[in-house]
């Protein structure tokens, strides 16, 4: 462990290996020259976001350790997780483009013969201790040694749920390179992965790795992982484009215009994946829900339904007050309602966009029943507009 300094002169307490390194030298200096950095901080895409929970204390508390809402949180059973094995993997895809859900925000792409792993988390807790914080809610799908080759390591920010510690050492051994936003390479170089691996990019630019062009695209959101939050190392959304196919991982983020303008140049897209788990009243600006999750897929295609929408950051961690089965269930309404084809593989199954997707609500067996269809979204003078229905899955099972 390194240390860092208290205001009381000639103490020091250990800085766990896990906060990572705060950027420095040329990097700092890179940030300064960044036109998304101004005063201090970077900054987001159409105006400040709120990235610290609204509203009272006393009302999230009263949501969040509600006996009734904590049963909601958690399944009532054993996640169903695909018994994938590398030799699924060895196997050619048959369209070119192959993504598997490792859960949360995990992904493994296979594009036109290569293969990217999206924001990579194999420990058992996002968090940067072995004894506290989230723990995960179903075991990964295969062990990461298992996983085979991966040509590159694409991370979208550097929260724990994220950017793993435990995770990016084993990798670091490999042959893989890493592509990451700006300032977030301190924290990989600090637990071993060579500088000549990696690739950090502010927004809009890109670079290339065998057949592939990966940019970094803007989003909504924050960094930080250590005692201080910073705000000098970037978030970004990620388009990854192959000869023949390109994806787009979301990372984190809240829902906002630039969805249309990444779209417009860099789409339409084969697949996406969006994040639209882990959100709350209290913190909008940062997160999506799945119908702003839907809604920001449909900007990224021009406006029409188009390619494949895979659902992220949800079922593995339990990070908001939400019902645990919440997002798939309100993202397959939402979906069906725009006429959007939506993927729900569990986690570690392997699926082709352009093929036939998975689709079975695997999460009804183990989820308390919740009601459908989604919720809509509030309105201007903060009343929700009701739905016409509200059945719950009992009867749609």
């Amino acid at each position: 462990m390194a240390a860092f300094r208290s205001p009381s002169p000639g103490f020091s307490v250990p800085r766990p290996a896990a906060f990572g390194a705060d950027p420095g030298g040329e990097r700092m200096a890179r940030i300064r020259r960044s036109p998304n950095f101004r005063d201090g901080v970077f900054q987001n895409p159409g105006g400040t976001a709120r990235i610290r929970p609204s509203g009272s204390a006393a009302e999230f508390a009263k949501i969040y350790f509600d006996k009734e809402a904590r049963r909601r949180r958690a399944p009532q059973g054993s996640i169903p997780v695909h018994a994938t094995t590398l030799a699924d993997l060895a196997r050619p895809s048959a369209t070119g483009l192959r993504l598997t859900w490792m859960g949360h925000s995990s992904v493994l792409a296979e594009i036109d013969g290569q293969r990217v792993l999206f924001d990579p988390v194999w420990g058992e807790r996002c968090s940067p201790f072995s004894f506290a914080g989230p723990r995960r809610l179903h075991p990964v799908p295969l062990p990461l040694a298992a996983l085979g080759p991966v040509d590159v390591v694409v991370i979208s920010h550097d929260h724990y749920d994220h950017l793993d510690m435990p995770t990016i050492k084993a990798l670091a051994g490999t042959d893989t390179v890493f592509a990451v936003p700006l300032g977030v390479g301190a924290h990989l170089e600090h637990w071993g992965v060579p500088a000549d691996r990696l690739r950090e990019l502010d927004w809009h630019e890109s670079t290339r790795v065998g057949g592939l062009t990966l940019t970094a695209t803007p989003a909504r959101h924050f960094c930080g992982r250590g005692l201080r939050n910073t705000q000098h190392t970037l978030w970004a959304s990620w388009v990854v484009a192959g000869e023949e196919h390109r994806v787009f991982h979301s990372g984190d983020t809240g829902y906002f215009d630039g969805f249309r303008e990444i779209g417009a140049a860099h789409g339409p897209f084969d697949a996406t994946m969006i994040q639209l788990g882990a959100y709350a009243e209290f913190w909008p600006d940062i997160h999506m829900t799945p119908e702003e999750g839907v809604r920001a897929h449909l900007d990224l295609q021009g406006g029409t339904p188009h390619g494949a929408l895979l659902p992220i950051h949800w079922g593995t961690f339990n990070l908001a007050p939400h019902a645990w089965a919440e997002p798939g269930e309100w993202t397959k309404d939402a979906a069906a309602e725009a006429g959007q084809a939506v993927a729900f593989p569990q986690p570690g199954e392997p699926f082709e966009p352009a093929g036939e997707l998975p689709t079975e609500a695997w999460w009804r067996a183990v989820s308390v029943p919740l009601a459908r269809p989604w919720r809509r979204p509030r309105l201007a003078d903060g009343v929700a507009e009701s739905s016409n229905s509200a059945l719950d899955l009992a009867g749609e099972r």
